[in-house]
């Protein structure tokens, strides 16, 4: 059993050492990276974490068992397996315990998904194919390093960012906050990234690792936010679309952009989102992206993610500007600046900052209604906020969500949440009769 546990470490060691990297300057660094000293420490941090766990489990399985499902050795089980790193990462500061998974999946050292999905949750949406509609929303890998890592855990799509034009800070810390007993998460980072230029550097070397067939199939998206002191804001958004739009002219069967007009940690952004405002706002991204040169399939999609904490008449003008501007979706929602009274109890409650989790849910469900209905299912809609499970999953779908994310729970309960929310997303299709995800998108609406 030993053997079997050394060989996983050599082959954690090997993967280390054979990492693909998209924290690069560009795509031949990415090839072979200099790793910093900062670097090496989260490398080996990640490494043992991961590594321990794995050989922990390896261990209690016998060689012939072993042997017979080495074709899955990187999936099912070691999915089960990653389980026991959760309470590890419970110990660390969200921050730190942040960073150390994006180091993980940068380098290779997560579940590999290799089973195929399900038929039931196949979809195209805008032209892409995804193999399901389960994605991870921005926020998670925003500076777009660990993109094939995490598309390989068996995500549809990966949304990276919010990329701002500038590098910048963000918020001091601390900065992350759990509320572990809500299954909740208070953050106020404040748009913290390195910028386009890095940003790009990276996504260029993942196209690159793409277009020579290394990479797996999955939706990538570009959240892009402006910077904090920028007062026009529509020219940050038109930087992020200029930027990057040589990606989606390469990568356009596999990207949506998506503008972020809603953080509550940004300062005048939840401004932008009353009708006029808005709807300056998109025609000025809009222009930037249609002058610029795409493939015949034509420019990548642009969609708006709102807030939760809107009024009825915010909804109407957004839906209206939505329907009026041929907007490509909406992304419903961001975090909330609203205390639900599920935890006002805890103490962590009183820090400023957007509350993301399970006591969202509720709050975006029903937003995510009122929108299906007012743009009469006529536009895409992403449902994001407090999905833990399939069944959540599903219930976004009945909302009239097409797509749907996740994050706070993605946080808590690792790579295994993956494959448990797919498998019970098809089988709350299957109960009740639908062939297909379009059939069940809207249900609650009609």
């Amino acid at each position: 059993m030993a053997g079997i546990a050394f060989r996983f470490m050599k082959r954690s060691s090997k993967l280390i050492s054979n990492s693909r990297l998209y924290s690069s300057t560009s795509a031949a660094a990415a090839a072979k990276p200099n790793i910093s000293p900062s670097s090496r420490m989260e490398r080996l941090l990640a490494g043992t974490v991961i590594g321990l766990v794995g050989g922990a489990y390896v261990s209690t399985i016998d060689e012939a068992t072993f042997r017979k499902y080495k074709y899955m050795c990187c999936c099912g089980w070691l999915f089960t397996a990653s389980k026991l790193a959760n309470p590890v990462f419970a110990l660390l500061d969200p921050e730190v315990a942040h960073r150390l998974a994006i180091s993980a999946a940068a380098r290779g050292l997560i579940p590999k998904e290799k089973r195929a999905d399900q038929p039931i949750l196949r979809l195209e949406v805008w032209g892409r194919k995804f193999s399901n509609p389960i994605g991870l929303s921005a926020g998670f890998d925003k500076n777009a390093e660990a993109i094939d890592g995490l598309l390989g855990l068996g995500f549809g799509f990966v949304e990276v960012g919010s990329v701002t034009p500038l590098p910048q800070e963000g918020n001091p810390k601390p900065r992350m906050f759990r509320l572990r007993e809500q299954g909740a998460i208070i953050n106020r980072c404040g748009f913290n990234g390195e910028g386009i230029n890095a940003a790009s550097k990276r996504l260029g070397a993942y196209y690159e690792f793409k277009q020579g067939g290394k990479a797996g199939p999955g939706v990538v998206g570009v959240n892009i936010g402006k910077n904090k002191t920028t007062e026009d804001a529509a020219s940050d958004y038109a930087h992020g679309v200029h930027a990057l739009g040589q990606y989606a002219d390469y990568l356009v069967r596999c990207w949506t952009r998506v503008i972020n007009v809603s953080s509550p940690n940004t300062p005048g952004l939840r401004q932008l989102q009353g009708r006029k405002q808005l709807k300056d706002l998109v025609e000025k991204v809009q222009a930037a992206r249609d002058k610029m040169q795409w493939s015949k399939e034509g420019p990548p999609p642009l969609l708006v993610k709102i807030a939760p904490d809107l009024s009825r008449q915010d909804l109407e003008d957004i839906a209206a500007v939505a329907l009026d501007l041929h907007l490509d979706g909406l992304i419903i929602s961001n975090t909330t600046i609203s205390r639900p009274e599920v935890v006002q109890m805890n103490p962590v409650s009183e820090e400023s900052g957007g509350l993301s989790g399970k006591p969202l849910f509720s709050l975006s469900n029903g937003v995510l209604k009122d929108m299906y209905i007012l743009t009469k299912g006529k536009i895409p809609l992403v449902g994001c906020g407090g999905v833990s499970s399939g069944e959540d999953a599903y219930k976004k779908i009945r909302a009239g969500a097409t797509l749907v994310q996740i994050y706070s729970a993605f946080a808590y309960g690792g790579p295994s949440l993956i494959p448990q929310i797919k498998d019970e997303l098809a089988h709350c299709l299957e109960r009740d009769g639908f062939k297909s995800i379009y059939d069940a998108v809207g249900a609650d609406c009609r």
